[in-house]
């Protein structure tokens, strides 16, 4: 996958690297004529950077060393995205505002999942259980099992196996508690 496009590090007159963040738009904070050519190449000569000099332009741009797991695929992408931001002007402050006023909310409930949110109309979700196949059809206000209209995959989930189960776990659409805990701690 290429790298986004509209953003990069600027180049020193000498051609050779520069880990320093170069903001090019005017005054109203429009990019200014071919900019974006210019943001393009300095992209693509990301790829072209060593390791070391990527996490110097990572320290350079935030203060703080970039995170040792950080893969060098991450490191260009990330890179790329702020030089961008930095020429085409960044998030509006409306977007900033909603996705905090979402991850305040997120951070109230926990980690709870709302499927009905996420999966599109239509969506069929299929799961096997003691040798049958059960499949659940995604609806406007609901879920559709076997005929019958559901406001939950709990109830379905329960339905099926006889027992509680969380609907979204049940058909796969969350990880089990522990694994993310599991998985940060390989």
């Amino acid at each position: 996958m290429k790298p986004s496009r509209h953003g990069t590090l600027a180049r020193q007159h000498s051609g050779g690297p520069s880990s320093v963040l170069v903001r090019s738009e005017n005054p109203s904070g429009e990019p200014r004529g071919g900019v974006v050519a210019e943001v393009d190449g300095q992209i693509a000569e990301l790829a072209h950077r060593s390791t070391h000099e990527l996490r110097l332009a990572w320290c350079q741009l935030h203060q703080v060393a970039a995170p040792q797991g950080l893969s060098r695929d991450l490191l260009i992408r990330a890179l790329a995205h702020q030089l961008q931001e930095q020429s085409c002007g960044g998030t509006r402050r409306a977007l900033r505002r909603r996705l905090q006023t979402l991850t305040g909310e997120r951070e109230k409930r926990g980690a709870s999942f709302d499927p009905a949110g996420v999966l599109k109309t239509g969506t069929t979700l299929v799961r096997q259980w003691r040798g049958r196949t059960h499949a659940v059809l995604v609806r406007d206000n609901g879920f559709e099992y076997e005929g019958e209209r559901y406001r939950s995959l709990s109830v379905i989930a329960k339905r099926i196996t006889g027992a509680h189960w969380s609907g979204p776990r049940f058909f796969g659409l969350t990880k089990p508690a522990g694994a993310s805990a599991a998985a940060e701690a390989d």
